[in-house]
């Protein structure tokens, strides 16, 4: 794989299922360089095994599909070229979609009423005179912002207290009925009022953010998540609230009275229980670090919420919930650096519907067909219907990926100094060698490498490097405890793990050449990278990208300083100063280049600077490479062309510091 090829990087929904099992609808999208954005439409694919998928939607980007309850109707987002994502209702049988909403910002989520005959979706508001509410009012012309907060703006969002996100509900368009078209001026020059979209009614209001809604069985009220309570502003609690569909009253909070959770899906099931998934925050409503997300079930409205998983050995962060059957629900466990689809059982008992490894996004039912889409070390994205005996995969929107040419990592299991397993992968160039080594190091902390397709070690390895990746102590996939173990000491273990792992895949693999090696990572990824350099000058070369440096600067700066901060490095200056890079600078003789993007909320660009300002005051040579426009999600999801700009400068740095013989 080339940086061109990054068109060929394919991705896929979660799928959609038609209530009578007969065909899946996902969203297959890749990046474009010809648009400079990402694209793609809604594919129909057929669950037997005669018919082909074929491309359903035309537009520029369509996302999000969903059917309605009768399966007559789809609905999903359509993204117009510099648009925000706008609610669109299509005939199943095809035609031409009718637009139903027109929010300046766009629609993040929505999802249909059990009866069909509405729509709920969440949207976010502008302050009139914001964000291009009126017309001639710049970004520059805007009035001045007076934040009392401590929380004001998310990375790829920006300022959130003068947009808040909200709940409406849209009636379902007639999609059979005529069009209507924009009236011409009458003989007397009055013009009649063009045609808008459906009126929406507003739900939910506040100075707070509503996301993750679900409807009753009955469709008369919705479930949703927000953080209301007084101490919003300093912990990272938020709780699940119902409220009427006809507003008759205000939403009623019910998880907060039993406990500090952080919630992050809710769901009805199919008998009409409450279901969500949620971390606890301990006592301090803060305590974040390494909490995987369990299963909580409501039995009736009048009980605490049962617990139905255990955090310790199951994970249920990054999933949404589906209802299934008439007491279970579907959800993705993490697990040993696979994502797999596993159904929760009304009492706690686990299935596991895929085997590792495999990353799967997202699944969708329909009666009892269950259809997912996913990821491996073959593809990117493609498409599967659960069987009885396993994934029968329907299609393969990676073929052509593959004979452009993809390495299939080795997996492997190397004992740190401790006699700790660290799990990981090694990715081979072709040839005999010596090749050269790029250690990779994921972001995080508590997150992973999965052995699923990645673009960036594919595109090195293409370039002759041999890439080695790992997940040391303090990621995720491991349970809690492998992950908390660098609480507040960050720099120890998990650098040692991933140097341990380093050498034990040299040692083992006679093609790589120990005397030539690079070291790289992204967010807490090129917080490890420079910490290393600081205390292993073993390396050739190193790249520190859009990364967390100092811990103490990061503290009102970042959109999540003060807790990152407080809960991985202590409050303590010295304790802080001990685990920051920024601090150690001085030891780094290895040359570094270091990535940033512009409008990083998350670890934002001074994190950069000042080690950049740092290395070149003490006379290393190093390079600043800042990217406009975008944010912390630059090497996945920002514009295609500084994608392939960023492989290229990146594969620049490694031909003149660690160049490849061929």
């Amino acid at each position: 794989m080339k940086p061109a090829n990054l068109n060929l990087l394919t991705s896929v929904s979660t799928p959609t299922v038609h209530p009578l099992g007969t065909i899946a609808i996902a969203a297959i999208t890749h990046p474009s360089l010809e648009a400079d954005a990402q694209v793609g439409q809604l594919w129909h694919i057929p669950l037997n095994k005669k018919d082909k998928p074929q491309r359903f939607t035309r537009g520029f980007h369509d996302t999000a599909p969903q059917f309605s309850p009768d399966g007559t109707l789809l609905a999903f987002l359509r993204t117009a070229p510099q648009g925000a994502p706008q609610l669109h209702v299509v005939n199943t049988n095809g035609g031409e979609p009718v637009k139903i909403t027109d929010r300046p910002l766009g629609i993040s989520e929505f999802l249909w009423a059990p009866d069909g005959r509405s729509l709920a979706f969440v949207s976010r508001t502008p302050e009139a005179g914001r964000y291009g509410s009126v017309a001639g009012i710049g970004p520059d012309a805007e009035p001045a912002r007076r934040i009392r907060t401590a929380k004001y703006q998310e990375n790829g969002i920006g300022y959130v207290t003068d947009r808040r996100a909200h709940i409406f509900l849209v009636p379902t368009p007639d999609v059979w009925s005529e069009p209507a078209v924009t009236p011409v001026p009458n003989p007397d020059g009055t013009i009649d009022a063009a045609p808008t979209v459906p009126e929406a009614t507003q739900l939910t209001r506040g100075d707070w953010d509503d996301s993750a809604i679900a409807f009753s069985l009955d469709g008369k009220t919705l479930a949703f998540v927000s953080a209301r309570h007084d101490g919003r502003d300093h912990d990272l609690c938020s709780n699940v609230f119902l409220v009427p569909i006809d507003g008759s009253t205000q939403p009623v909070e019910i998880t907060g009275k039993y406990g500090k959770f952080s919630v992050e899906s809710v769901r009805y099931r199919n008998d009409g229980v409450i279901t969500f998934t949620a971390q606890n925050m301990g006592e301090s409503g803060r305590d974040f670090v390494a909490r995987n997300s369990a299963l909580y079930a409501f039995d009736n409205s009048d009980a605490s919420p049962r617990i139905l998983t255990d955090p310790e050995t199951v994970d249920f962060t990054e999933s949404s919930i589906v209802a299934y059957r008439e007491s279970s629900v579907l959800v993705r466990n993490r697990h040993r650096a696979s994502y797999l689809l596993t159904e929760v059982a009304s009492d706690g008992t686990l299935h596991q519907l895929t085997d590792e490894p495999i990353v799967v996004v997202g699944a969708g039912v329909g009666g009892d067909t269950i259809v997912m889409g996913f990821a491996n070390a073959s593809t990117s994205g493609d498409i599967a219907v659960i069987r009885p005996d396993g994934p029968r995969q329907l299609t393969d929107f990676s073929r052509e990926l593959r004979a452009n040419g993809i390495v299939t990592p080795t997996e492997l299991n190397i004992p740190a100094r401790d006699g700790y397993p660290v799990h990981g992968w090694v990715l081979t160039p072709e040839g005999e060698g010596p090749h050269p080594v790029l250690l990779n190091i994921h972001g995080g902390p508590f997150y992973l490498y999965t052995g699923a397709l990645f673009d960036e070690a594919q595109v090195y390895v293409d370039a002759g490097y041999a890439v080695v990746m790992c997940n040391p102590r303090g990621s995720a996939t491991y349970g809690q405890e492998h992950g908390r173990i660098i609480r507040q000491r960050m720099g120890t273990v998990d650098m040692t793990d991933v140097l341990d792992f380093f050498d034990g895949v040299l040692a083992q693999t006679p093609t790589l050449d120990k005397a030539r090696v690079g070291v790289m990572g992204g967010s807490y990824g090129g917080y490890l990278t420079a910490w290393t350099i600081a205390h292993d000058h073993r390396f050739a070369a190193a790249i520190v990208e859009r990364a967390f440096l100092d811990p103490e600067y990061f503290i009102g700066t970042s959109d999540i300083g003060g807790s990152f901060s407080d809960e991985y490095t202590g409050i303590d200056p010295e304790q802080m100063r001990a685990q920051s890079p920024q601090a150690v600078v001085g030891q780094v003789r290895t040359p570094a280049l270091v990535l940033h993007s512009n409008n990083d909320l998350r670890c934002p660009l001074g994190q950069a600077e000042r080690y950049y300002a740092a290395l070149k005051r003490n006379g290393v040579e190093t390079e600043l490479v800042i990217f406009p426009g975008e944010d912390h999600e630059l090497s996945r999801s920002g514009r295609p062309r500084h994608r392939l700009e960023r492989f290229e400068i990146i594969l620049d740095w490694w031909q003149r510091h660690l160049p490849v013989k061929r």
